[in-house]
């Protein structure tokens, strides 16, 4: 399915695979690149701001190649656990030899790297950081974050629901938050079976931090995994884009004061799959859509010496109405109508109070109506009413309104040696309301938290991070407190050790405490073991963890807190971006051992969105001449079970069928190629197209497979199209984005 962050995906390719052409006489630049204690940096990755001329720095941080630039130039070095170093250079007809010094970096929002590289015992040391360029050009992933994320370890390949699935946990046990404050529902609303894309556009971060476990106190309620974003703070310059592709468009805009200390912005995108789907034929039946508005408005603000203010304001809809063979009648039909308009509103504020004071607050709202319409159709697709089960409660109108806003304030005091101590609150505010067939309940809640945690250095190679954080829920009318540990020790050069413990809590769904409102949180406790190494621009990271579940949700005979359940395993991550000039690939593994006895479970089971076994291959290759970026993912998970469990004669329930579904394996292609439309003009463009195909293969995937009511009948839950095809035009005016691409792959 073509998702709505999909054209900003095209956007952001089209931008930055400019091939800048040469022509003219050469001047040489030669040198060496060594680290702040005088070591050579082999494989240091040394260019021309804007331009394909540079080299790689060999075995003794040597380098040495030729430009036909002239003139004023910015020479950027980087290299995989180093600061990023850029100088201006006057370039002329002489050669010039340069000595490049880089200074440590610890593991930033901005920095290309994954998992336990700096030294700082954090969530940015522990979790898996990416850049908007990263999460974009992973083949497969549509421009989704969720689907991105899905290449690096941790995560299950889930096809048929949104979200994000880590290490055992269902995807409402990942949360996101967006300079800092939480982000209720970022995915369009669900289809059954069907995944649905996510509002965000990612384009408007820094990067993305991906911690699968053991995260900071100054996140909560989310048991599993936390998603931080960090929005950019001022664009580098005024920018307008737009895309046009056969079933979607998009066009945005960024405009830079003169002065360089504000800016305001908006983007518009339109999506509908009708005239896709009766090219390619999808499985279920789609009479309408899917079709995806969206639109939304940033400002930002320099405020004093060190103070920023930036604002956010975003609306999306999706309208989808689809039709099914009926699971309990080979002559009956099921119709699905969906409506799902969400505003989305966010200000975040950071300050410096003085020499050793920061302050960060932060503001959000969101509003979702949920309009949901199921019928049950006869052969020729008119509503017909069954006064008998299971046909009986096929028939349903549901409305879902929801009202969320958040306050929170952190204050950090820092010390010498990178110590520091923060502490602050935060405030939650839900207002729920369901009508179902005409039937009202509503939710009122309000949770509150305040935290603290520090950093401390406890001798030259070793960092803890003790924290703590308390909360209430006054819907819950319960009160709980969540200690958090990390501790980094670094063991050489480029290499690190990290143990984290944090206990975590989070609220049940909405749709359990419609049914018992005052049943208590859910809880789970973490145990995080990893170790990494990056030298040379490659990385390394394995990590083993123990997870475990209590308190979590049963629903037969009634909704109780009585469910528990654990997750164990192992995963690894190999990245090299030196071995082949332009190319980056990564390799993931993951093994996960869990069961978990909640919902309807009879017993403990291992869960059916959970696979033992996933594998992953992400390859990205540049190549200048032409002027085009290829990308190649493929992955493969084991089969995951699947169960058919109902009611048994003895008040509980059983499983009355079970299996394993088929492994996933999909291989997918995506292709971009850059030029310029309209060379003359003074507005230089920076365009191109893309083509591509996921599951090129054709593989037929098996989710699992729903059940009739008597068991008698089971469907496989597929993808709606065995193929996905895409083929479009964009455009990018005002911001070339060549070096985010050779950033990526040199």
């Amino acid at each position: 399915m073509i998702s709505n962050a999909f054209k900003t995906k095209l956007i952001l390719i089209a931008g930055s695979l400019l091939f800048a052409l040469a022509a003219g006489a050469q001047t040489r630049i030669n040198g060496e690149v060594t680290g702040p204690l005088g070591e050579a940096v082999p494989g240091a990755q040394v260019r021309i701001k804007g331009s394909p001329s540079g080299t790689m720095a060999d075995s003794l941080g040597k380098f040495d190649f030729v430009t036909t630039r002239r003139g004023s130039q910015t020479l950027v070095v980087s290299s995989l656990g180093f600061k990023t170093h850029q100088q201006t250079l006057t370039v002329a007809d002489s050669t010039l030899t340069l000595s490049i010094t880089l200074d440590d970096a610890a593991n930033t929002l901005e920095a290309v790297t994954v998992s336990a590289g700096s030294f700082e015992a954090s969530d940015k040391a522990k979790g898996a950081s990416l850049t908007p360029i990263d999460a974009y050009t992973v083949a497969g992933n549509g421009g989704d974050i969720s689907n991105a994320l899905r290449s690096l370890p941790g995560a299950q390949q889930v096809g048929e629901r949104e979200g994000l699935f880590v290490r055992g946990g269902t995807s409402d046990e990942t949360r996101m938050f967006v300079d800092g404050t939480l982000m209720k529902n970022p995915n369009y609303a669900s289809v059954p079976g069907i995944m649905q894309p996510a509002r965000i556009n990612l384009f408007l971060f820094k990067g993305v931090l991906f911690n699968t476990g053991g995260y900071s106190a100054l996140y909560g309620q989310a048991m599993s995994s936390a998603l931080i974003l960090e929005s950019i703070d001022l664009p580098e310059k005024s920018s307008a884009n737009f895309s046009v592709f056969p079933s979607n468009l998009g066009a945005g805009f960024q405009h830079l004061s003169k002065s360089a200390r504000s800016s305001y912005g908006g983007g518009i995108a339109y999506s509908n799959q009708r005239l896709y789907n009766q090219v390619v034929p999808q499985h279920p039946d789609y009479y309408h859509g899917p079709e995806y508005t969206s639109a939304n408005v940033n400002i930002r603000f320099k405020t004093g010496k060190t103070g920023m203010l930036k604002g956010y304001v975003a609306f999306a809809q999706s309208n989808i109405g689809v039709r099914n063979a009926d699971t309990d009648s080979a002559s009956l039909r099921s119709d699905f109508r969906l409506k799902n308009p969400n505003t989305y509103g966010t200000i975040s504020y950071r300050t410096d109070l003085g020499t050793n004071w920061r302050l960060v607050a932060g503001m959000a709202y969101a509003f979702d109506k949920n309009r949901i319409h199921n019928r049950v159709l006869s052969g020729g697709d008119e509503p017909i009413v069954l006064p008998h089960a299971p046909f009986s409660t096929k028939n349903s109108d549901i409305t879902l309104r929801s009202h969320f806003a958040q306050g929170r304030a952190v204050l950090t005091r820092s010390f010498e040696r990178n110590q520091a101590f923060r502490f602050g609150g935060e405030t939650f505010y839900f207002h729920d309301v369901q009508h179902y067939n005409g039937n009202a309940a509503t939710l009122r809640d309000q949770l509150s938290a305040v935290f603290m945690e520090g950093d401390i250095h406890l001798g030259e190679h070793v960092a803890f991070r003790p924290g703590l954080r308390a909360e209430y829920s006054s819907l819950l009318r319960k009160a709980v407190v969540a200690p958090r540990a990390s501790l980094g020790y670094r063991l050489a050069t480029g290499s690190q050790l990290n143990l984290a413990y944090g206990v975590f809590y989070q609220k049940p769904e909405n749709r359990y405490l419609f049914e018992n409102r005052h049943i208590g949180f859910s809880r789970s406790e973490h145990y995080v073991l990893n170790y990494s190494k990056k030298a040379n621009n490659r990385f390394f990271r394995t990590e083993v963890y123990y997870k475990k579940y209590k308190n979590l949700v049963r629903t037969f005979p009634d909704i109780t807190l009585s469910g528990d359940g654990y997750a164990k395993g192992l995963e690894l991550f190999w990245r090299d971006k030196k071995t082949v000039r332009n190319l980056d690939y990564w390799v993931t593994y993951t093994y996960l051992d869990t069961k978990r006895n909640y919902l309807d479970y009879p017993e403990s089971i291992r869960p059916s969105f959970t696979s033992p076994h996933t594998f992953t291959i992400a390859v990205k290759r540049f190549f200048q001449g032409i002027a085009t970026n290829v990308n190649v993912s493929y992955s493969y998970a084991a089969g995951r079970p699947y169960y058919d469990i109902r009611a048994s004669g003895d008040a509980g329930t059983r499983i009355y069928d079970s299996g394993t579904a088929r492994p996933y394996n999909v291989l997918n292609l995506h292709v971009s190629k850059m030029m310029t439309f309209f060379k003359k003009s003074k507005f230089k463009d920076y365009s191109g197209f893309a083509f591509g195909a996921n599951n090129i293969l054709g593989t037929k995937q098996v989710f699992g497979y729903n059940y009739a009511y008597n068991g008698n009948f089971k469907t496989p839950i597929t993808l709606p199209a065995k193929r996905f095809y895409f083929i479009g035009v964009f455009m990018s005016l005002g911001i070339d984005r060549t070096e985010d691409l050779l950033d990526q792959n040199q």
